[in-house]
């Protein structure tokens, strides 16, 4: 120790990162083995270390997924970030990409409520099943 200051640098277990990140061990290895999180050093007897920023790259991953982006376009995202001179114009495209993916889903969605609505307002539940208008239609129409 020199000045008062200490040499060591906390690492965290496997364990220990899963459960900062908020996520299981197996996701951990998941993402390693995907390539989302760079494979870790290993101690003496072979366990996994991780540095405390292996926590912040979780989380980011996390997010990420949490906002509907696949873990490809996540990788595209960390790459982008590890070049911190670079202009934020991909990241931007990206984003407007994934905007315009929830807006078509969106609109799918719209689509399929419509259509049970009104598959629920063929029937009032009165009848059986074997006279049911929504199994009718749901028989004989394309969705």
């Amino acid at each position: 120790m020199v000045g008062g200051e200490s040499n060591f640098v906390e690492t965290l277990t496997i364990g220990r990162l899963a459960e900062r990140g908020g996520v299981n061990l197996e996701t951990v290895r998941y993402y390693e083995r995907e390539g989302l999180m760079p494979p870790p050093p290993r101690n003496p007897s072979g366990h996994r270390t991780y540095s405390p920023s292996a926590v912040r790259r979780l989380r980011f991953i996390r997010r990420c997924q949490e906002l509907g982006f696949s873990l490809y376009e996540i990788k595209e995202l960390l790459a982008l970030r590890s070049d911190p001179e670079q202009p934020c114009a991909e990241v931007i495209r990206q984003i407007d990409g994934k905007t315009a993916e929830v807006e078509r889903r969106i609109a799918q969605l719209r689509t399929i409520h419509r259509a049970l609505r009104r598959l629920q307002d063929s029937c009032e539940g009165a009848c059986h099943v074997s006279d049911c208008p929504i199994l009718e239609s749901l028989d004989t129409e394309i969705a």
